[in-house]
């Protein structure tokens, strides 16, 4: 397979941390030629370029604008931010790729309960939903939804694909964004988890796994990898790795489904209704107990120990950013 074309890398453009920005920059500094796709030709973007990628400016519901960003390529990694339009964007990726005709390998992000999303689970009556989703939500939110049927489209289209199906980033704002004022200003980790325990995997392991398949897919086409964290963490050992990270106590302070769903729709329900319910349908599927799986997935294919939690929280920017502006204040 060639590696001589460009690697077509969408979601470049996000913040520091991202999954996208993060294989973008792995595969430059392997030597590979990246074309990174963005919404917006601003500072992230220059910071792309900066780093020697070759910057396309689109919208990735656009046909034209998705099929001028495929000319040249043959390997893609897709990912987009949490949207009521993701299936959209990745039926117009797929259409352009299977036109392309000579793509050796998609790479699609998804959502680690695709491993639970099944036919027969999501076709069966509410009461066996309720109990199979933890007794809390009984069904999978609008978001993970699009993931499967996009997993099903990409199936259907017979372009070579690789799903990665990643448990709860340590990046997710429900645990290193809502919780860090309580965190930093009283010593207390908020969290609308109970009594569940929690896998956490961390956004860069995830980005180097990408990056190692799309520069060496052969073996990996047609696969489907759920990939966890490589521990389970109760909610009192999650605030100890917090404790250790700050040098300060932190105790874990059980919040209630409500007060999560207010907190989540203060923030998120006026600029996106859509990642706000994925949000609260999260938190309940996390409660209920549908993340307490670990796997050994994710050591195989990076062929090292993944990062802890620990180790992620330390090397947070958005972490060490709100540690800072607390010790301003």
């Amino acid at each position: 397979m060639s590696n001589s074309c460009p690697i077509l890398v969408t979601g470049a453009g996000g913040e520091i941390g991202s999954v996208g920005r993060d294989i973008a920059q792995r595969l430059i500094d392997q030597g590979q030629p990246v074309r990174a796709f963005v919404r917006q030709d601003d500072e992230r973007a220059e910071a792309l370029r900066s780093l020697g990628a070759e910057v396309f400016v689109g919208d990735l519901l656009k046909m034209a604008d998705v099929a001028m960003a495929l000319r040249g390529c043959r390997r893609v990694f897709f990912t987009m931010s949490l949207s009521p339009y993701y299936l959209d964007a990745n039926l117009v990726m797929i259409s352009a790729a299977r036109a392309a005709g000579n793509i050796e390998v998609l790479v699609n992000i998804s959502d680690i309960e695709q491993s639970y999303m099944t036919y027969d689970h999501m076709s069966a009556s509410r009461e066996y939903r309720l109990q199979w989703l933890g007794g809390l939500v009984d069904d999978w939110s609008p978001q993970q939804r699009a993931h499967w049927l996009a997993e099903q489209a990409l199936d259907w289209s017979g372009v070579p694909a690789v799903h990665i199906r990643a448990t709860m980033f340590v990046e997710n704002p429900l645990l290193t964004w809502f919780p860090l004022e309580g965190v930093l200003k009283h010593g207390e980790l908020h969290l609308p988890f109970a009594d569940a325990a929690l896998n956490p995997i961390a956004a860069n392991d995830v980005a180097e796994v990408c990056a190692k398949i799309l520069v060496s897919p052969e073996h990996h086409i047609g696969q489907a990898y759920a990939l966890t964290g490589p521990e389970l963490k109760s909610m009192p050992e999650i605030a100890a790795d917090f404790s250790s990270v700050l040098g300060r106590d932190v105790r874990y302070v059980a919040q209630s489904l409500e007060s999560s769903d207010q907190l989540v729709d203060s923030i998120l329900a006026t600029r996106s209704p859509h990642a706000s319910e994925h949000l609260k349908v999260l938190t309940r599927l996390v409660a209920g107990g549908r993340y307490e799986e670990v796997t050994d997935t994710l050591a195989i294919l990076l062929e090292r120990s993944p990062t802890t939690l620990r180790e992620a929280l330390a090397a947070s920017p958005r972490l060490q950013e709100a540690q800072i502006t607390a010790s301003a204040d």
